[in-house]
């Protein structure tokens, strides 16, 4: 399966508008993505994410600050890179609990998402003005909230589930109201950079056995087999560049865009089935650039005894990303069990 993981599910993830950008939050990469346009992809750069700005609950954009909220309380900075001009305040009961947070036009928005609410106020501290009204029903499964640039009026947006048209995102003047809204769809460079989007660009993550080398022993007496065989492991670093390659990494990023792509491929791995993972752990595999290494083996055959040698690799879709160093031995035809789990 094909899918964005919703920021419930990804602690430390969100989307949020402030000034002319919009920015992704991606706490588990240390880092997040600036862009004007999340349709073209325009103007994309990434920068380091302060320690003290991480693992927030939800996100909020703005014109001056952006506001992180964690738990009951909410910390206030002008730069999630230096964590400037840092102040923390609790919020108001009223303005607690809710499933995404975004502000527009003077107004934070809080999103009850069971309860087909969302909550208007000025203040998240002092819940000045604030009032709680109906969300129409066909704002209510979105994976994402956040607002908009530039508007004339209250507005927002939100990540809608995917769909046969593949990951859009809607945007409206009220969330009271289906009307007057628009659709559009992300730009590929942008879902690379969401949690499971390379589930969606690339295909979702398989495991699976290669047949590298089958022996025979077609005499009637056992022999034994010593040979040296050759298997490429390693990870392959030129295709998944490609993810990166319009990617602007800010000087202040403690990473390089190479080593960002092997860690979303990492993470990717890591993800339930659900979210287009296989739920493995690579970090014992080589994530060097795939080379062919020679291996030295030896093991007897009975009379008239085949034997299957298998590698396993991961792949994104029907690319091969990942070979990994795990070789098995079977009897039968019929490719081993793959560690990935659902």
């Amino acid at each position: 399966m094909s899918s964005i993981i919703p920021r419930s599910k990804a602690k430390g993830t969100d989307i949020c508008a402030f000034n002319k950008y919009y920015y992704i939050i991606r706490s588990d990469l240390g880092c997040y993505m600036q862009t004007s346009n999340l349709n073209k992809g325009a103007d994309i750069s990434i920068f380091s994410l302060h320690p003290a700005c991480q693992n927030g609950d939800h996100y909020i954009g703005g014109d001056s600050y952006f506001h992180i909220i964690n738990g009951n309380s909410c910390r206030r900075v002008t730069n999630l890179t230096t964590d400037s001009d840092a102040v923390v305040y609790s919020l108001h009961p009223n303005c607690q609990g809710g499933d995404h947070y975004f502000a527009a036009r003077g107004y934070f928005y809080i999103i009850f998402q069971e309860k087909g609410t969302y909550r208007k106020t000025t203040n998240m501290t002092k819940d000045s003005y604030g009032e709680e009204l109906n969300l129409d029903a066909n704002f209510r499964d979105g994976l994402y909230y956040w607002g908009l640039l530039y508007s004339k009026q209250t507005g927002f947006s939100f990540l809608k589930p995917a769909s046969e048209w593949g990951v859009e995102f809607c945007t409206g003047p009220d969330l009271s109201t289906d009307e007057h809204n628009a659709v559009y769809s992300v730009h590929p460079e942008v879902l690379n950079f969401l949690p499971g989007g390379l589930s969606v660009t690339k295909g979702p993550a398989i495991g699976m056995w290669e047949n590298i080398k089958t022996i025979t022993n077609d005499s009637s007496t056992p022999v034994t087999w010593q040979k040296k065989i050759t298997k490429k492991v390693g990870y392959n670093e030129e295709k998944m560049a490609q993810i990166t390659h319009n990617w602007k990494i800010d000087t202040s990023a403690s990473i390089e865009s190479g080593e960002l792509a092997k860690l979303i491929a990492k993470l990717q791995f890591s993800f339930s089935a659900e979210c287009g993972g296989s739920h493995v752990s690579t970090e014992d595999e080589s994530w060097k650039d795939a080379t062919e290494e020679e291996e030295q083996l030896t093991f007897g055959l009975k009379p008239n005894e085949r034997l299957y040698l298998w590698q396993h690799k991961l792949c994104l879709g029907q690319e091969p990303v990942l070979f990994c160093c795990d070789l098995k031995i079977s009897s039968k035809p019929n490719p081993p069990t793959s560690p990935a789990q659902p």
